[in-house]
């Protein structure tokens, strides 16, 4: 049997676990919600779409896709398993008709007449690709993590030896660019201490309306496995922390890595008063140089890093960079680095995660009076 008709068999497989697995969670269900399928038989299209835009199917999908086909193919040889998680991010890209229109607006809002209607749509099909991957990815973090470092070509590894050899440590600057979080961790696995800072949804984040359940599964399936290999748990910097900057600077004095994301949207009101405007993918974003600004003081080297994924979707490349110059004030150094990240994101647009309107808007790239209203 063929690679190729064996990843349609698998898909097959997997799709019956509709009957064994969403069906009995569906009967379990109060009775308005639980009736709420048979509408689908009667009138497909539309009451799918009207569904999928309340989310309860949506969450449901998600539900499925990281606690039971995950785990259940992460580990199989890897054009199986990515092959999987391609097929799943297509049937995403067809049946999610919201969130595939928003991408592909926000492609078109940002990026202009650079990429026609037809290069969006393909790049929006990639993103939905790129977002089933990275669960595959997070999950063969499990032991020393060599499921996952078997597939990644990781060159630049010397920039970070020489950091460490010069004593000060070194700021593993990245953006919200493909599997940035594994990337982190498999520097920790091999062997550098490594200390993410970025904010996890386990914690209550009212803008967000995760329940108690979501965070629950997110903190086990995706936080502890990525943490695993990092030599301490994330510092996530939530309003009030002041401790943030010394926590770091403690850190790097220690010859350790730090690694962030310079393009974190703001989605609170305190970190947009904060925030300073940088030019950044044909506009004006609101972002925070805070890590520039210790990298400048403490003499820390800034490598700006990578993980870009092939064409089989399975192999990766995570490319780290020599130290960028420092040279000037903060702003004129954080727009060299926020400059690195756009040519990364122009290159590969699929590969961003922030292609939707809110992440939009809390980075200032799209007014408010274009985001979607309560009833839309």
């Amino acid at each position: 049997m063929s690679r190729h008709h064996l990843v349609r068999s698998v898909a097959k497989v997997l799709a019956s676990l509709r009957h064994l697995v969403i069906m009995p969670l569906v009967a379990l269900l109060p009775a308005s919600l639980a009736s709420r399928p048979a509408l689908l038989g009667r009138n497909r299209h539309s009451e799918r779409s009207k569904f999928v835009n309340k989310g309860f199917l949506n969450r449901l999908e998600l539900a499925l896709y990281h606690l039971v086909i995950v785990p259940l193919v992460a580990f199989l040889p890897a054009p199986l398993a990515y092959g999987i998680a391609c097929l799943r991010g297509d049937w995403r890209y067809r049946w999610d008709r919201r969130a595939r229109e928003e991408v592909m607006r926000s492609l078109e809002v940002v990026l202009g007449d650079r990429l026609s209607p037809i290069e969006r749509a393909r790049v929006a099909r990639d993103f939905f690709r790129m977002r089933s991957c990275q669960p595959m990815d997070v999950m063969r973090l499990m032991g020393k993590g060599r499921s996952l470092a078997r597939l990644v070509e990781i060159r630049g590894l010397e920039h970070i030896e020489a950091a460490m050899a010069a004593g000060k440590g070194a700021i593993i600057v990245s953006g919200h660019f493909g599997s940035f979080g594994p990337a982190f961790s498999l520097l920790g696995a091999h062997g550098f201490p490594i200390t993410a800072i970025g904010r996890y949804p386990s914690k209550s984040r009212p803008l967000l309306k995760r329940s108690a359940i979501e965070r629950f599964f997110f903190r086990q399936l995706i936080q502890k496995l990525m943490e695993r290999h990092r030599h301490r748990p994330s510092i996530e910097p939530w309003v009030g922390r002041v401790d943030i900057a010394v926590q770091a600077a403690s850190i790097l004095r220690q010859n350790e890595l730090i690694a962030l994301c310079i393009d974190s949207p703001n989605a609170r009101e305190e970190d947009r008063a904060r925030a300073v405007q940088v030019n950044f993918l044909n506009g004006k974003a609101l972002l925070l140089p805070g890590a520039i600004t210790i990298a400048q003081l403490m003499g820390t080297p800034v490598l700006m890093t990578f993980m870009r994924r092939s064409a089989d979707w399975r192999h990766q490349v995570l490319e780290i960079s020599p130290p960028v110059s420092l040279d000037g004030d903060t702003m004129t150094a954080f727009e060299r680095c926020l400059a690195v990240v756009e040519a990364a994101i122009r290159q590969n647009p699929a590969h961003w995660h922030c292609w939707n309107f809110f992440n939009l808007f809390w980075l200032g790239l799209l007014p408010e009076e274009a985001l979607p209203t309560s009833e839309g």
